[in-house]
């Protein structure tokens, strides 16, 4: 009997640990769950040897799955969590940018908690989604449709629409003349794109894209919150009314979206999100914030499952997992036994992600309009600084003060921050198009 539930205590043990790495992750601006991963890869070794006491109990292959189920739980939580300070601090990441102008405005309307909540339940529900999702996904993608060979065919065609979608449909905008809402975005497209070129070439670590992604994505909001503080009014702490139709579509059509891009290279849950949009024709804030929580979240179960159906890494949390066990490939209805222990990891992680989500957003409505503002922001300009100074030395702090320049372009014009992530789609399509 103990020989049964050990494994399953610890696997939930080392889930919840995973848990508190993502709270604290989310709630630090700047730390996209990519680089979090990457770090916990790179001290791995150091994790491996503290837990070799483990070995008495079960064995090291499985205590392995455990260290990935941590990974894993962490970026399911990031998911959730991530949204606070996009909401409170204004200081959104690639995956969470969409929603900054929506939750801001629940935010000067004192409903930041209702925000709070509904991002979760937009999490939570993509959840239970992706798990339905989960062997049809196998059907579509492998056999007996294969649909990812008949992608990969024409992925550098599907890239470009893709770039073409969502820079043409900024011509929809009525804040600026239809020609400005198509060439701002391409400015803004082609500009981090080279940015990109020229950081990936860089003769450094692959963290190197931490910095390029916090200037583009965290450090240029926060910079421009700076400048412009609005008033913050008090926090009504009420819980939302939602319709249950509106949670159906915006939970089916963002995890759906977010399943899909998961097989796509330089195509992030940030894309899924306009696309997902689009789809729903969403204009209200709510709709746009649990669209976007579903796809996040989503993306994240999607791209491990990505891992074991093609054994291509799509993430981060994917590229420090395939580094830690060995994958075993998904090739019947029945999905491998390692992955079986890492979506348990996930079924422990959403549940207690959603409570903390809605407790430390409660907390931070309930204490915010004593915080003074700008201090904390020059706190987090100085910390995320030192972090990349620290991860990457004078170089990434180059870096960074590049990327926070172009991410400064698309806030002051008003275009979609999304068109930033041309700093990896667009080395992405030059790749492909040398092969072609």
């Amino acid at each position: 009997m103990v020989d049964t539930f050990l494994p399953l205590v610890l696997l939930v043990a080392f889930s919840l640990f995973g848990v508190l790495l993502g709270t604290i992750t989310g709630l630090v601006p700047g730390f996209h769950p990519n680089n979090v991963a990457l770090i916990f890869l790179s001290l791995s070794p150091m994790i491996l040897s503290k837990l070799i006491f483990l070995n008495t109990f079960v064995p090291s292959e499985t205590i392995l799955v455990f260290v990935a189920s941590t990974i894993l739980a962490a970026s399911v939580a990031h998911t959730f969590l991530s949204f606070i300070p996009a909401t409170f601090i204004g200081a959104p990441e690639g995956d969470t940018a969409l929603c900054l102008l929506p939750a801001h405005s629940l935010l000067l309307e004192g409903r930041a908690y209702e925000a709070t909540v509904i991002s979760a339940i937009g999490s939570f529900n993509a959840v239970i989604f992706s798990f339905l999702l989960f062997i049809p996904f196998y059907f579509i993608f492998a056999a007996p449709l294969h649909l990812y060979e008949i992608i990969q065919n024409y992925l550098l065609y599907i890239l470009i629409g893709i770039s073409a979608l969502l820079i043409l449909t900024e011509s929809f905008s009525e804040r600026m003349d239809p020609y400005l809402a198509v060439l701002l975005p391409s400015f803004v497209f082609l500009l981090s794109g080279a940015f990109g070129y020229l950081v990936l070439n860089l003769p450094v670590s692959s963290s190197i894209l931490f910095p390029a992604l916090t200037g583009l994505f965290g450090l240029s909001t926060i910079l421009y919150s700076l400048f412009y503080t609005p008033e913050i009014p008090e926090q009504i702490i009420e819980e939302p009314v939602i319709e249950k139709s509106d949670i159906l579509k915006s939970v089916i059509s963002g995890s759906s979206c977010g399943a899909l891009v998961s097989f796509l290279p330089g195509i992030t849950s940030a894309h899924a999100t306009v696309m997902a949009m689009l789809a729903r024709r969403a204009r209200e804030s709510e709709q746009v914030i649990m669209t976007l929580s579903g796809v996040n979240t989503s993306n994240v179960i999607f791209c491990m499952a990505t891992l074991f159906l093609i054994s291509r890494a799509r993430s981060g949390t994917t590229m420090a997992i395939s580094r830690i066990l060995p994958v075993q490939p998904w090739v019947d209805i029945v999905p491998p036994l390692t992955l079986i222990y890492l979506l348990m990891a996930v079924l422990v992680a959403a549940p207690v992600s959603f409570f903390v989500t809605k407790y430390m957003g409660k907390q931070f409505s309930l204490v915010f309009v004593k915080i003074p503002y700008r201090k904390m922001l020059c706190g987090i300009v100085i910390f995320l600084a030192g972090i990349v100074l620290l991860l990457n030395g004078a170089i990434g702090l180059l870096v960074l003060g590049v990327g926070t320049c172009i991410g400064l372009i698309p806030i002051y014009f008003g275009v979609r921050r999304s068109n930033c992530m041309g700093v990896l789609l667009l080395p992405i399509i030059a790749m492909l198009w040398q092969l072609y």
